[in-house]
């Protein structure tokens, strides 16, 4: 239940997704996440660090620890049924 509660929160599942091609700074996150506030991408980055799902690397962005990146492999399954929902919504198949 502490990882749906970390994973639940705005944006957490968002800053991985876009961690997965590898490091990236506060900036970049934030404007790939739509300009979120910068108090809550402080706070999920702090979140998620202490939770071993990030770390810093060398030049101070952010990246996935192995942790973190097995996670998104986890993920894998869910971004493809979601990409299936999307297209049933898009043909008008709901339901």
């Amino acid at each position: 239940m502490a990882a749906m509660d970390l994973l639940g929160r705005r944006w957490a599942l968002r800053i991985l997704w876009e961690l997965r091609g590898g490091p990236l700074g506060a900036r970049e996150l934030r404007e790939r996440c739509d300009r979120m506030s910068a108090s809550v991408l402080y706070e999920r980055l702090r979140e998620l660090t202490d939770a071993g799902l990030l770390s810093r690397d060398e030049a101070g962005g952010y990246e996935l620890t192995d942790v973190g990146a097995e996670l998104g492999a986890a993920l894998t399954p869910l971004a493809a049924w979601a990409r299936r929902w999307a297209t049933s919504i898009d043909d008008g198949n709901v339901g």
